[in-house]
């Protein structure tokens, strides 16, 4: 039977409680029942003066405003402020009744250029909610899995400027550059004069002239965009352990040293998985200088197809010597300043070698092999990669740190940014990767809450069980023990009271 909605519903007057109109099982009850937000005031508390000026918006609410907006990927302030205005269960989580008024939208700007801005109270906002992960006993740092993301820039991508910019210096430079020269006194060679800051990292680069702080990304073979990177690290068991914000444009292996640094200063570490793009000689020695151990992935030779691989020349640690495929020798040469060594062969075995067609293309006739001055850190990895259980725990990645990046952009706003320069990018970053811990810290601890009650409830029948026994000092439908025989407990009336 057709049926029409009776309208006049609308204009209806009843009592009701905020309490009761948000759901018993919705995400912001078990995270207001399970993470405490109150570690904010003490952040904040210099940023405020207590004897002048009117009372303030109170910073925790203030804070859980953009929290709400990265929760459930709403892409702005504008549209978070217009949600919690109908949103109850927003309301209740912000300690609004139905009548307060909603902050303006500005708000959150206002206080973040005037107060917030150029200091690290969100990245200090993330390690308080990651103590409170540690202090559950839900972190382990015995594996940790590093990866960088992109996420697509403000910019247009028809409005940019090409400019000369100077490159940052790789992190081990001055180290290598040491080694380097020892190697060449040690080989009587003649020390190489100092380059000159003006002589090079310099590089024409793509500036936008929306966000000069992003960078121009290549994104796949034919598609290029400006874009901020996120080097992100998180534990076997996927909880954020910290992040850092790099223009689009850098390889992962140039900002890898700051999220590094990061988790050298917060956290005992042990094994570090990382893919191909981290898989370089420079890395490779820090980390076996600090006595941990990386796990990379098998990396392809870059090398032209037909052409003879590096590992087909075999290297004679005795004789510091490469044999090619056709057993002629490559002797050293020079250490160059990029840390290489370099072996090269005699130009009268590979003019008449018959395999020269798949080994170069050398207008000499003469093949070159480097070998960089820590090669050896580079075959541990190796040894590594094939040892007992590493490539299993490699396997990780996809259910941690690459499930994280699909989280974050497929659900909360992270795909993408509509903020301008790489301090609100930092923020953003931040407080998606903050959030992403919290929604796991709650329903990980509402867990342990519901499997503790079924503990105590179990404890609650066995205890039951035992009372009746020294009664009757017997149980004989009890013939298989406990667990095989709940039924016929339940069917005897055993726990009737």
């Amino acid at each position: 039977m057709l049926k029409k909605q009776d309208m006049s519903k609308r204009n209806q007057i009843g009592f009701y409680s905020l309490e009761d109109l948000v759901p018993k099982e919705h995400l912001l009850r078990d995270i207001d029942k399970y993470v405490d937000f109150n570690f904010i005031y003490k952040l904040v508390e210099d940023k405020y003066d207590e004897s002048n000026g009117r009372p303030s918006i109170d910073p925790v609410l203030l804070i859980k405003l953009p929290l709400i907006q990265y929760l459930y990927g709403i892409k702005s302030m504008r549209q978070t402020i217009k949600d919690v205005e109908v949103n109850m269960a927003y309301r209740w989580f912000l300690g609004l009744d139905i009548e307060d008024a909603v902050p303006h939208f500005s708000t959150f700007g206002k206080n973040y250029s005037r107060r917030f801005r150029g200091t690290d109270i969100f990245e200090q906002i993330f390690y308080g909610i990651l103590e409170q992960c540690i202090e559950a006993e839900l972190v382990d740092t015995s594996e940790v899995f590093i990866d960088g993301t992109h996420i697509k820039a403000h910019a247009n991508n028809k409005k940019y400027e090409s400019n000369e910019v100077t490159e940052e210096t790789l992190f081990y430079v001055e180290s290598l550059q040491k080694e380097v020269e020892i190697d060449r006194e040690k080989r009587l060679k003649k020390p190489l004069k100092r380059r000159e800051e003006s002589e090079n990292q310099v590089k024409h680069k793509k500036i936008s002239k929306t966000d000069d702080e992003s960078g121009w990304f290549h994104k796949g073979e034919h598609k290029q965009v400006f874009a901020y990177a996120a080097q992100v690290a998180c534990d076997k068991n996927g909880w954020v352990l910290g992040y850092t914000t790099h223009p689009g444009n850098q390889h992962d292996s140039r900002t890898f040293i700051d999220i590094y640094n990061k988790l050298q200063s917060h956290f005992t570490l042990d094994k570090l998985v990382m893919d191909a793009g981290y898989k370089t000689p420079g890395i490779a020695h820090l980390l076996f200088q600090n006595n941990l151990t990386p796990i990379f992935p098998y990396k392809r030779p870059m090398t032209k197809k037909g052409f003879y691989k590096k590992h087909d020349y075999v290297y004679d640690e005795y004789y510091d010597q490469y044999i090619c495929p056709n057993v002629k020798i490559l002797s050293y040469t020079t250490t160059n300043r990029d840390g290489y060594r370099e072996y090269k062969s005699n130009t009268s075995d590979c003019s008449q070698c018959p395999l020269i067609a798949y080994c170069t293309e050398s207008k000499e006739k003469r093949k070159l092999i480097q070998r960089h001055l820590w090669e050896n850190d580079m075959e541990r990895c190796e040894d590594i990669r094939h040892s007992l259980g590493m490539k299993a725990i490699y396997n990780n990645r996809k259910q941690t740190i690459e499930r994280l990046f699909g989280t974050a952009k497929e659900f909360h706003g992270l795909r993408y940014t509509n903020l301008i320069g790489k301090e609100k990018m930092h923020m953003k970053i931040g407080l998606t990767f903050a959030c992403l811990n919290i929604k796991k810290l709650a329903k990980m601890l509402k867990l342990r809450d519901l499997k503790g009650s079924i503990f105590l409830s179990i404890l609650g029948i066995l205890s039951k069980i035992m009372i009746r026994y020294k009664k009757t000092n017997q149980l004989p439908f009890m013939s298989n023990w406990f667990v095989f025989n709940l039924k016929p407990l339940i069917s005897q009336r055993f726990f009737s009271s």
